[in-house]
């Protein structure tokens, strides 16, 4: 019986029905949900991971980077490039994929399926004449339902009442954007298998210290009588220091007095003591190092010279190692399901525009493209700078490139860049 077979017959109404509170469920439909408990005793979903303030952070930055990078559109003849001019498709993708969405929405809602979930859907909507198309509509991860047929291919079930959709669709009309360890079906989420414990942690954790301070500075206290109490006596004693001495509202506004010969002795460890601290900064260092992301990028600046000479590299790491995965497999995905192939046309994310908050950066890597006496060849002009900076072209000597075996510049057979 296979995981399907297993949940149906679970919940499978009929006589001598099984209510769920009197069933012990099986560990792959647990799995299967997102409802098994940790080993902190926390379960940890999608919903509940982003209340963990290092998850939140880590997905916002991973999916806010992606969502700022302009898509555009190229065609190749070998191995030059030119880019093609704005059309309908661009704006699709870098303005407004569907009536209710802006491409910046959509494309954090991939990232956050991709890292939350393992997999973000959107559906293609084509004219049934011209096979243009005409919205790019996201999916929300529980209405897609990808089912592997018998010869081995895949089809989607969607299910999304909001839109009147209820019906299967061919591969052609689904963007799949996987996530890491994809097996033709679905992949691996960072929260089902990297960050799953570190979670876990994180929420105990989270819940301990609400508890702690919702209790009162010193929640652990032993008040020792010199004479026998009845149970009556304790109760009331207890009751009456609970309602002085914890809570937040209590927090030091009474100085503690005992009569009678009673004294307090405290027994537990302050937070400190404890290593809570401590362990809740582990804990942001484990769920970063899940998701890729340098710990000084979501405020954890404890580690932030371990790699590299530091801050800078680490920000270099993760556009090179953290970013670019996911980059590729969206490019990968819509180049495949938008453009046909062995037509030159390809899809590609600037990444260049993630240096264009860095003016130092931005400015070495100008330096560099124009080349010079003693940088060697350059590889861009002043026009085609001035260009991607939106200015317009000076023309004459700024649109040629400067090669150093003539040690001037040498006219650009194209300086504008278009096909």
């Amino acid at each position: 019986m296979n995981l399907m077979d297993r949940i149906a017959a679970v919940f499978k109404r009929g006589t001598g029905e099984v209510r769920p509170q009197n069933v012990t469920y099986d560990q792959s439909i647990l799995d299967a949900f997102g409802v098994a408990p940790t080993a902190s005793g926390q379960t940890v979903t999608p919903v509940s991971a982003m209340r963990v303030a290092a998850v939140f952070a880590c997905v916002q930055k991973i999916a806010g980077a992606i969502a700022t990078l302009p898509i555009n559109a190229y065609r190749t003849d070998g191995d030059i490039k030119a880019r093609l001019p704005r059309d309908d498709l661009w704006f699709k993708l870098n303005e407004q994929p569907a009536a209710q969405f802006t491409a910046a929405s959509h494309w954090e809602g991939v990232s956050m399926a991709q890292l939350l979930r393992g997999d973000a859907y959107t559906l293609i909507r084509r004219n049934p004449v011209t096979n243009a198309v005409v919205e790019l509509l996201p999916l929300p991860w529980g209405c897609v339902s990808p089912v592997r047929q018998a010869d081995g291919s895949v089809r989607y079930y969607v299910a999304y009442a909001e839109h009147g959709i209820n019906r299967w669709f061919e591969p052609a009309d689904i963007l799949h954007f996987p996530g890491f360890g994809f097996d033709g079906l679905t992949s691996m989420s960072v929260i089902s298998y990297a960050a799953r414990a570190a979670v876990g942690n994180a929420l105990a954790m989270d819940e301990y210290s609400g508890k702690f301070f919702s209790n009162g500075a010193h929640p652990s206290i032993v008040l020792n009588a010199p004479n026998k109490m009845n149970a009556e006596q304790i109760e009331r004693l207890q009751q009456a220091f609970a309602a002085k001495y914890s809570g937040a509202g209590n927090f030091h506004r009474l100085p503690l007095v005992l009569t009678e010969g009673i004294a307090a002795k405290e027994l537990s460890l302050s937070a400190a003591d404890s290593q809570l601290l401590e362990a809740r900064q582990f804990q942001v260092i484990d769920i970063a190092r899940a998701f890729g992301v340098p710990p000084h990028m979501i405020g954890e600046t404890s580690a932030s010279t371990s790699w590299g000479s530091g801050i800078e590299s680490m920000s270099r790491g993760f556009v090179t190692y953290t970013l670019q995965p996911h980059l590729v497999r969206i490019e990968q995905e819509l180049n495949r399901k938008l453009f046909p192939r062995n037509t030159g046309r390809f899809l590609q994310f600037d990444r260049d525009a993630l240096i264009e908050g860095d003016s130092k950066a931005q400015a070495e890597y100008n330096r560099a493209a124009l080349g010079g006496p003693g940088t060697g060849m350059g590889w861009m002009s002043v026009d085609e700078i001035r260009k991607s900076k939106g200015l317009a072209p000076i023309g004459g000597a700024a649109a040629e490139i400067f090669d150093p075996r003539t040690s001037q510049a040498t006219p650009q057979a194209n300086p504008q860049g278009q096909p």
